[in-house]
């Protein structure tokens, strides 16, 4: 199938156009390189860079069959001092790939977000749970999901959301907002202590990234609809050191800082439709991945 990858050359979106790669699909990246890197595409793949808020001539030439749309502003941080930069990329950038794709009847793959959309979570948040996004990020995420819902009810499309838990592995940018496994392995690696801040209670859903692209391209055989791609397993992060210790050999000693305001306590979520439409589960434990994104970081770093 021809395929267009939206931030193909970053994290989660470099394993997807790797999978699909790896089962002999046509693929395109489009990426405009602001975070992610030329050197994360895989061999076999075609990089246009381009802003995903004008991606009209790049889907003329390529007439892609599905894309899988990864690209994003993903700082919650930027998202709350510049609402309208986050809302031009996430929900503008969103519509104008919905309406590249329509000429050639494209079905959409939406990367969303499971702990932006649903805030805190007592019990593994399911698709239909609460919506109670704490920053414009989760709002713009949110937005963008409604846009493919609006598309399907309006044109008829097939387009699928996926609600990603914290997703982490090889290659996971470990400055600025990334991930908390990218950032306590990069400081581990480069001799440092991580740092803790609060207690080390909060919990979070970890899911290694090899999974979520798996998920990712199950969900072109749907019609359709929302799902959560997670674990359904909460991790606290006290529990997720004692893991990194595990898969490094390493005595990580970490620091305490204070709290930071608007952190989340607890975030998991539901993964029984994920199960049951794309027959899915996440097939690597966390000390595994941890293992893999370890080798991943500790190589970058000699």
């Amino acid at each position: 199938m021809r395929a267009i990858v939206t931030g193909g050359a970053g994290f989660i979106g470099s394993h997807v156009a790797e999978a699909l790669v790896g089962r002999g699909d046509e693929v395109h990246v489009l990426d405009d390189l602001s975070s992610g890197r030329s050197e994360n595409v895989p061999a076999g793949a075609e990089l246009h860079v381009t802003d995903i808020r004008d991606p009209g001539e790049v889907f003329d030439a390529v007439r892609p069959e599905v894309v899988f749309h990864l690209a994003a502003q993903a700082s919650v941080t930027v998202s709350v001092a510049r609402p309208v930069f986050d809302a031009e990329v996430n929900v503008l950038g969103t519509v104008a790939l919905l309406e590249a794709a329509r000429p050639h009847a494209a079905q959409l793959v939406f990367s969303s977000t499971g702990g932006a959309i649903y805030g805190e979570c007592e019990t593994p948040a399911a698709e239909s749970s609460a919506r109670r996004p704490l920053s414009p990020y989760g709002t713009s995420k949110l937005a963008g999901e409604e846009y493919l819902a609006s598309w399907n009810r309006l044109h008829g499309t097939r387009h699928v959301a996926l609600r990603y838990g914290n997703v982490y592995g090889p290659r996971q940018d470990p400055h600025g907002e990334a991930g908390v496994v990218a950032i306590f392995l990069r400081a581990v690696a480069d001799g440092g202590r991580p740092t803790i801040f609060g207690d080390g209670s909060q919990e979070r859903d970890y899911v290694y990234v090899g999974d979520v692209a798996r998920a990712t391209l199950a969900a072109t055989r749907l019609d359709g609809g929302v799902l959560n791609v997670a674990t359904g397993r909460a991790t606290s992060v006290l529990e997720l050191v004692d893991a990194m210790r595990r898969a490094t050999g390493r005595d990580i000693d970490p620091e305490h800082g204070p709290d930071r305001l608007g952190d989340l306590q607890r975030s998991v979520l539901d993964l029984s439709i994920a199960e049951r439409e794309l027959e899915w589960r996440p097939k690597v434990a966390l000390e595994d991945g941890l293992r893999e994104t370890w080798a991943y970081f500790s190589t970058a770093a000699g």
